[in-house]
C-alpha cells in the first residue's frame, strides 16, 4: 500500500508570516497537531502543537545561589518576579509572531509512491506523527500515523 493510499489530500497550510495564533486557531478548529508551512507549493516547514508549546517553556527559578545570605532572602524572590514579569511580557506577544520563527525547518517529507511501512519506520525514526506529501517537490498531501494505522487495519487503499 502506497502513501497515496492513505494520505489526506489538500491539507489545510499555512505560509511563513502566518501569525503564530492564527496557526494554533487552525489547529484548534481542526483537531489537528501539525500544518506544513508552504510557501509557491513548497513545503517550507512544519508549525505543530509542540513547536507553539515550546514557546511556553519557562525558565524555572534559578539557582545561581548557594546559601542565601540576609538581603538575598530578599533578592531571590524580586528577582524571580521580575523574570516572571518579563516571561509574561514575552508570552503575551507570542500570537503575533510568524510561524517562520518557530516552525521546524526543513519539514520531513515523503514521496506519495513511498509504501506505508517506509512511511511509518520514517516518523518513527524521526519522532514525528505526520509527514507532508510531495510530488515533483511539490505539496500533494499530508500522511499522519493514524491514517497509516486506518489504512493497515482497512487493507485497502480507498480511505483518502
Amino acid at each position: 500500500m502506497k502513501v497515496r493510499d492513505v494520505m489526506t489530500r489538500d491539507p489545510v497550510t499555512v505560509t511563513p508570516g502566518t501569525t503564530i495564533r492564527e496557526a494554533a486557531a487552525l489547529l484548534r478548529e481542526r483537531h489537528i497537531g501539525g500544518l506544513p508551512v508552504v510557501e509557491g507549493g513548497r513545503v517550507e516547514g512544519m508549525i505543530t502543537e509542540s513547536d507553539i508549546m515550546s514557546l511556553l517553556k519557562t525558565k524555572g527559578p534559578s539557582d545561581d545561589l548557594w546559601l542565601p545570605a540576609p538581603l538575598e532572602i530578599l533578592e531571590v524572590p524580586v528577582r524571580e518576579y521580575i523574570n516572571w514579569t518579563r516571561t509574561k511580557e514575552a508570552l503575551s506577544d507570542i500570537g503575533n509572531r510568524p510561524v517562520r520563527e518557530v516552525m521546524t525547518s526543513p519539514a520531513v517529507t515523503v514521496e506519495e509512491d513511498v509504501e506505508i511501512e517506509d512511511a511509518a519506520s520514517l516518523m518513527l525514526d524521526e519522532g514525528i506523527a505526520r509527514l507532508p506529501v510531495v510530488r515533483g517537490g511539490k505539496l500533494v498531501g499530508i500522511v499522519a500515523r493514524e491514517d497509516i494505522v486506518r489504512g493497515v487495519a482497512s487493507g485497502s487503499g480507498d480511505s483518502a
